[in-house]
């Protein structure tokens, strides 16, 4: 898929412009951030079907057509790519797992007749998926192996609050999809009633409590399944109240990871948001680094686009202005659980979109997140 000429000069004057201001550094950084690690989507293949039947167009948004919890073939198919590739100073690439520790315990809710909200951990809900059982000892195999490291994504990747009053007042697709074990029924890339992956939005002051209180639990949970403290935060849909950043420091994080403009909502409003445009290195008000995603990788999304050579643009700009290339590719182009060509073939262009960075500048670095945030900090 080509795009005109006026349309990628536009882009890469916009590319410029977001690498401008902030942090600099003479070394050439790539980080992987990869979002959406543990939390629920599509559970089958029968399901998606299911849906189809139903008259829902599920199809119509890749998410929802591909995407799953990460299966034992997923995960080593994953860990064997990205340790066929080093760079010159001996380090794999390193995908930064943003992971949700939680998701909705259905059955509990159930039982309360909507009223209330449970959670599990996401190693909880992996027991109950057919090819899943072995599926957190290769997240371990690959930390281990400094190929993965995950940070803090949210204790679910839902908004509750929304999700349980649509339940509640008897929403005849929610309740659909609630009965087949899910709970986003999205067809497209914006927030209606029948979508609820924006879990840190709200349209009252009373809402932001609850928000923080999933943070406390969510961090906690994190660091009893990992074994240490994450030391950074992504919002969902990069949608979160400045109100919850002091919680976040509070609990330990130290780095907000967004793209250059965040959607702050407006209490009193219904999905009513301010940008509030970021750049890396730049600094809140309770403490916190920032760290802008200057690219991305989602073949997913547009299988036919020239995903490399618009990295290579895009790194050419970051490396440019003195810029890490923070490349942002959600777990749905690694998923191969409901259909193994969507992750095979992805797999592929990511290996070679990776050696083909590491010709084009041999003296590449792959880092995750948190190293790149103690750089920052330290040099700052």
């Amino acid at each position: 898929m080509s795009e005109s000429p006026l349309l990628r000069h536009k882009e890469l004057l916009i590319q410029n412009i977001i690498n401008l201001p902030g942090w600099r550094t003479n070394r050439k950084i790539v980080v992987i951030e990869s979002d959406d690690w543990g939390s629920i989507r599509m559970p089958s293949l029968k399901v998606y079907n299911s849906l189809l039947n139903s008259g829902i167009r599920i199809d119509n948004l890749v998410y929802n057509r591909y995407d799953s919890l990460a299966s034992e073939e997923d995960l080593t198919s994953l860990i064997e790519t990205l340790t066929g590739i080093k760079d010159n100073y001996g380090n794999y690439p390193v995908f930064t797992l943003n992971t949700v520790v939680g998701n909705p315990n259905f059955e509990k809710i159930l039982d309360s007749k909507f009223m209330e909200y449970f959670f599990e951990p996401f190693t909880e809900t992996l027991k109950r998926y057919p090819e899943h059982s072995n599926s957190f000892k290769l997240w371990e195999k690959g930390i281990a192996l400094g190929v993965f490291k995950p940070q803090f994504h949210g204790r679910e990747h839902l908004n509750v609050h929304r999700w349980l009053r649509a339940l509640q007042n008897n929403n005849k697709d929610v309740h659909l999809a609630f009965d087949l074990g899910i709970f986003d029924l999205s067809i497209e890339y914006r927030i209606t009633e029948n979508s609820f992956m924006d879990a840190f939005n709200f349209e009252t002051k009373e809402e932001i409590a609850k928000l923080k209180q999933s943070l406390s639990e969510g961090l906690d949970l994190f660091h009893s399944l990992f074994g240490y403290k994450s030391q950074s935060f992504v919002a969902p849909l990069y949608i979160w109240p400045c109100e919850i950043e002091g919680t976040l420091h509070e609990k330990g994080v130290r780095f907000i990871k967004s793209a250059h403009y965040q959607l702050e909502p407006l209490a009193g409003t219904t999905n009513v948001f301010r940008k509030v445009f970021h750049y890396t290195g730049q600094r809140s008000k309770d403490g916190l680094y920032i760290i802008v995603r200057n690219a991305s990788f989602e073949p997913s999304e547009k299988p036919d686009y020239d995903w490399i050579g618009d990295l290579l643009a895009k790194a050419k700009s970051a490396f440019l202005w003195k810029k890490p290339l923070v490349i942002s590719s959600h777990r749905v182009n690694y998923i191969g659980f409901i259909d193994p060509v969507n992750r095979d073939k992805n797999l592929t262009k990511l290996s070679l979109l990776l050696k083909t960075l590491l010709n084009k500048w041999p003296d590449i670095e792959f880092l995750s997140t948190d190293q790149l945030g103690e750089l920052i900090n330290k040099e700052k």
